[in-house]
C-alpha cells in the first residue's frame, strides 16, 4: 500500500494534503531591519491611543490570512469545525488542574491532529483571558530573534482571532530580542495550525502569536522571564507548539521522544537542551531534530515556573507512523504535554498507540465490535473531515502486531478489498489504514463516494502468520489463505474466497495465478506457497 508521509507535499492516491512542512535548519542569521523598527514605534503609538484594543475596529489594522488552510487542516469552515470537534470528543480526559502552559504538536491535522486535541481538551470552557502561542521559526532563514505579531488579527476558515494589541505592546518593550516583523508570520504554520483548536474550545479569547526563531538559551530566558512579567496577573494560558522527532524510523522515533517528554516534564530547561544534545549524538542516522519547536518550549517553560507551574504531565504521544495514512520508515514524533500549578494530578497510564502491541490476549468478540466500529468511523470521518481517527482505546487483543484484510461490500457485491499481511503493526491500526485502501486503492474499483457509505458493509479478516506449505496440495479449501510467490510476483486469497465462489483445487490455484499475473498452469511448477487461517467477522446485516 502506498501512504502519506507526514512531511509530503502531495495528495499521492489518498488526495490527502494535510502535511506537514520540513522543519528549516537551525535559523542564525539575520539583524533588525529598518523597517521593523518603524513597525514597532507605528505598533506603539498606534497602541498608546487605544485604538487597537481587543474591542477595536479592524478596519485598519493587519489581519493575517490563512496561509495552510486546505493543506494542514480543512479550508471548508464546517469540515474544519467537524474536525476539531470530533478530535476533541476523543480526547484524553480531562484533568483536575488547569494548565498553566501547554507543548502541541503542529503538523497537519491527519497526522497530529488528535495529539494536538488531548491538549486543548484539558483548557476547553475554562476561564483565560488570553492565549499566547509560540511558534517556530520554518520560513525566515534571515531571522533569528523573536517576532510578536503586535496588532490586528489572524483568519482562520472558523473567523477572527483578535491580538491582544496591550499585551503585544508590553512584551515588545520588556524584551529586546522581541520586534514586529510581518513576514516570519505570513507562511509560519506552527502559529497556525493551533488556532482553529484555540477558537473553538476558548471561543473569543484574544491571542499573542510570536515566531520564537532562535534556541539560545540566554534568548529564550529572557523571553519566558518577560511573558512572566507581561502576563503576571492575567489568566493566560501559554501554547508552545513543537513537534518531536524528525524522520527516523518508527522505534528509534519513540525511544527518542521518550526520553524528550521525559525531560519536558522536569521543567528543566538545561535538562531538556542537555537531553536533546545526548538524543541528537547517540540518535539515529536518519534523526533531522528532536523537537521541531525547541526555542517555543523552552521559552514555554521558563515563563511556566515563573508563574507558578509545579509539575509538568505527559497526556499522550505518537508519532506518523501511528497513524492510518502513516509510514513506519520514516517518522514525525508529536507529544502533548501539560504543566500545571499545585499538587500533581494521578499518573496518567502509557498513552501511546503502541503501548499494548505485545500484550497477550486472545481476540474476542469485543474486539471484534470494537474493530469493525472503529473500520466505520474512519470512513465517517474521513468523509467529513478529511482526518482519520487514530487507532487507540482498544482492548488488548485487538492491539496485537497482526496482519489483516478489510473488504467492503456492497448489496453483497465486492466493492473494495485490501489487506496487510506482515506483523509489524498493531490490528487496530492495520484495520484502519487497510479500511481507507480498499475504500480507496483497490485498482479494481473506483474510490468509494461519500453517497455509497450507508449501503457498504465492513468485514475484517484477522490473519494468522503466514507458514511456507510444501506444495498446492498442502492447501485445505476452506480452512487456508493462500499465498502464490513466482517470478517476483504473488498474490493472496483468503479462506473464504474458494468457498464464496464454489471453487475446486484447480480452480482456486489458477485464479490464484491470474491474480499474480502469471499464466494459468504457472502453479504447477517453480512456485512458492504459503498458508494462513483467518478469524473472519463483520456488520451484520445488509445495507
Amino acid at each position: 500500500m502506498r501512504v502519506l508521509q507526514p512531511d509530503h507535499p502531495g495528495s499521492l492516491e489518498l488526495t490527502f494534503t494535510m502535511t506537514t512542512l520540513t522543519c528549516a535548519e537551525r535559523l542564525r542569521r539575520s539583524a533588525r531591519s529598518f523597517a521593523s523598527v518603524l513597525l514597532v514605534v507605528t505598533a506603539g503609538l498606534t497602541l498608546s491611543a487605544g485604538s487597537c484594543s481587543p474591542a477595536g475596529s479592524l478596519a485598519e489594522e493587519p489581519v493575517r490570512a490563512p496561509a495552510v488552510a486546505g493543506q494542514f487542516y480543512p479550508a471548508d469552515p464546517a469540515r474544519l469545525e467537524a474536525a476539531v470537534k470530533a478530535m476533541l470528543a476523543d480526547a484524553v480526559p480531562v484533568r483536575e488542574a488547569a494548565p498553566v502552559a501547554l507543548v502541541l504538536p503542529h503538523a497537519g491535522y491527519g497526522f497530529s491532529g488528535q495529539i494536538a486535541a488531548d491538549g486543548w481538551k484539558q483548557v476547553a470552557g475554562r476561564h483565560y483571558d488570553l492565549v499566547v502561542i509560540l511558534g517556530t521559526n520554518h520560513t525566515t532563514a534571515d531571522f533569528d530573534r523573536v517576532s510578536v505579531y503586535a496588532r490586528g488579527a489572524f483568519r482562520t476558515p472558523l473567523g477572527i482571532a483578535r491580538i491582544d494589541s496591550v499585551a503585544a505592546a508590553r512584551l515588545l518593550a520588556a524584551d529586546p530580542d522581541c520586534v514586529f516583523e510581518p513576514r516570519v508570520h505570513e507562511r509560519e504554520h506552527s502559529v497556525e495550525v493551533q488556532l482553529p483548536f484555540a477558537q473553538i474550545a476558548l471561543p473569543g479569547t484574544p491571542i499573542l502569536p510570536l515566531v520564537v526563531a532562535s534556541d539560545d538559551p540566554g534568548l529564550c530566558r529572557r523571553l519566558g522571564l518577560a511573558l512572566a512579567r507581561v502576563l503576571a496577573g492575567r489568566h493566560a494560558l501559554l501554547v508552545a507548539s513543537s513537534d518531536l522527532s524528525h524522520y527516523p524510523d518508527y522505534e528509534n522515533a519513540r525511544a527518542s521522544d521518550r526520553a524528550v517528554l521525559a525531560a519536558m516534564t522536569s521543567m528543566d530547561p538545561d535538562t531538556l537542551r542537555a537531553t536533546i544534545a545526548a538524543r541528537m549524538r547517540a540518535g539515529h542516522a536518519a534523526l533531522v531534530t528532536c523537537a521541531c519547536g525547541e526555542a517555543p518550549v523552552l521559552a514555554a517553560l521558563t515563563a511556566a515556573r515563573a508563574l507558578g507551574a509545579t509539575h509538568g504531565t505527559v497526556l499522550s504521544w505518537a508519532n506518523s507512523g501511528d497513524t492510518s495514512i502513516g509510514d513506519r520508515e520514516r517518522v514525525v514524533g508529536y507529544g502533548a504535554v501539560e504543566f500545571c500549578a499545585g499538587p500533581a494530578d494521578a499518573p496518567l497510564a502509557a498513552l501511546a498507540p503502541g503501548a499494548q502491541a505485545l500484550a497477550d490476549s486472545a481476540l474476542g468478540p469485543q474486539d471484534e465490535r470494537a474493530l469493525l466500529a472503529f473500520a466505520r468511523r474512519t470512513l465517517e470521518r474521513w468523509f467529513a473531515t478529511d482526518c482519520p481517527p487514530l487507532a487507540r482505546g482498544f482492548g488488548a487483543g485487538a492491539m496485537h502486531l497482526q496482519g489483516a484484510f478489510v473488504t467492503l461490500k456492497e448489496r453483497g457485491e465486492l466493492r473494495g478489498c485490501i489487506g496487510h499481511m506482515s506483523e509489524d503493526m498493531p490490528l487496530a491500526q492495520v484495520v484502519g489504514t487497510m479500511t481507507l485502501a480498499a475504500a480507496f486503492q483497490d485498482p479494481r474499483f473506483p474510490a468509494l463516494t461519500a453517497d455509497e457509505l450507508d449501503r457498504v458493509q465492513i468485514e475484517i479478516s484477522a490473519l494468522t502468520p503466514l507458514a511456507r506449505v510444501a506444495g498446492p496440495g498442502a492447501v485445505v479449501i476452506g480452512r487456508d489463505g493462500v499465498q502464490i510467490r513466482k517470478d517476483g510476483r504473488s498474490a493472496v486469497f483468503l479462506p473464504e474466497v474458494p468457498v464464496e465462489q464454489g471453487w475446486n483445487h484447480t480452480a482456486l490455484m489458477e485464479h490464484l495465478c491470474t491474480k499474480a499475473g502469471l499464466p494459468e498452469q504457472a502453479w504447477r511448477s517453480g512456485a512458492q506457497f504459503y498458508t494462513f487461517r483467518s478469524v473472519h467477522f463483520s456488520e451484520p446485516g445488509t445495507r
